[in-house]
C-alpha cells in the first residue's frame, strides 16, 4: 500500500486494486499548485473519492475528478446526495459507524468535532456532520484519516474498535487542533505505528509548518511526507 501527500487534508491511497483519494482540495491550494505537480498525476487511475466533510477546502475537486475518472464518490449522505445533484454519477452513501464495502477496502466513518457546510447565495447550506475516515485494506495496514477535527475522548473508543496502525492528524491550529493538542491525542488515545500531520501552510492563518508538532511527539514515530512523493505503509 503507498500513500501519497498533495497539500492540505488531501491524500491518495494505492491499494493492491484500488485508489482512494481524499479530500481532493487541489485548484486553489497554493501549496499544490506551486509544486508544478500535474493535476493528471493526482487523478490517474482513481477508483474512489472519499470526504471527511463538506467544506471548500476538502470537497475542492471532486467533482471534476469523478466526472473525469468515473470515480465513485463516498460521503455521508448529505454531502453525497448534493454532489450527486451537481453532476457526480456514482455516489456509495453512508454515516457514522456503518462499514462501507468495496473490492479490495473497508471505509468506515467516525465522528469529527467540526462542521460541513457550503455557502449557497449566501448562506451556509447544511451538508451532514463532519466526519474521520477509517480505511482497512484487505491486503495493507488500517489508516485513520481523521478529518478537520479537535480532540475528543471517544478518539480511545476508535482506537479500540478500530485498532488504526496509521494516523493522518490535522495540526494547523484555529480550524483544527494545534501541534500540542494533535500530539496529546495522537499519545493517548492511539498506538500508531506511524503518524503523517497534515492541514498546514495552506493558508496564512493556520501554522505553517509542522515543526512544533514534531517537537510536541517527542520520540514517536512522526513521518512528515514530501509533497507529491508516495511513502509505503
Amino acid at each position: 500500500m503507498k500513500i501519497t501527500w498533495f497539500g492540505h487534508a488531501c491524500f491518495r491511497i494505492d491499494t493492491s486494486a484500488s485508489a482512494i483519494l481524499i479530500d481532493p482540495f487541489l485548484t486553489g491550494n497554493a501549496v499544490f499548485e506551486k509544486s508544478g505537480i500535474p493535476l493528471s498525476k493526482v487523478t490517474e487511475g482513481v477508483t474512489h473519492v472519499a470526504l471527511t466533510h463538506g467544506h471548500e477546502d476538502h470537497v475542492g475537486n471532486t467533482i471534476s475528478v469523478c466526472k473525469a475518472t468515473g470515480a465513485t464518490l463516498i460521503a455521508v449522505y448529505e454531502l453525497a446526495m448534493y454532489l450527486a445533484s451537481q453532476g457526480v454519477e456514482t455516489v456509495d452513501p453512508g454515516n457514522t459507524g456503518g462499514k462501507i464495502p468495496h473490492d479490495d477496502f473497508d471505509l468506515t466513518f467516525v465522528p469529527a468535532w467540526h462542521s460541513s457546510s457550503v455557502i449557497v447565495d449566501g448562506r451556509p447550506l447544511y451538508l451532514g456532520n463532519p466526519c474521520g475516515i477509517v480505511i482497512a485494506p484487505k491486503d495493507g495496514k488500517t489508516v485513520y484519516h481523521m478529518g478537520d477535527t479537535d480532540i475528543f475522548a471517544d478518539m480511545g473508543l476508535i482506537n479500540e474498535l478500530y485498532r488504526p496502525q496509521i494516523g493522518i492528524v490535522p495540526i494547523g491550529d484555529r480550524f483544527t487542533m494545534g501541534a500540542k493538542t494533535a500530539s496529546l491525542a495522537c499519545k493517548r488515545f492511539f498506538n500508531f505505528e506511524t503518524v503523517v500531520p497534515c492541514h498546514y501552510g495552506t493558508f496564512p492563518i493556520v501554522d505553517q509548518t509542522p515543526d512544533q508538532f514534531v517537537t510536541e511527539m517527542g520520540e514517536n514515530r512522526v513521518l512528515v511526507p514530501e509533497l507529491g512523493v508516495p511513502f509505503e505503509a
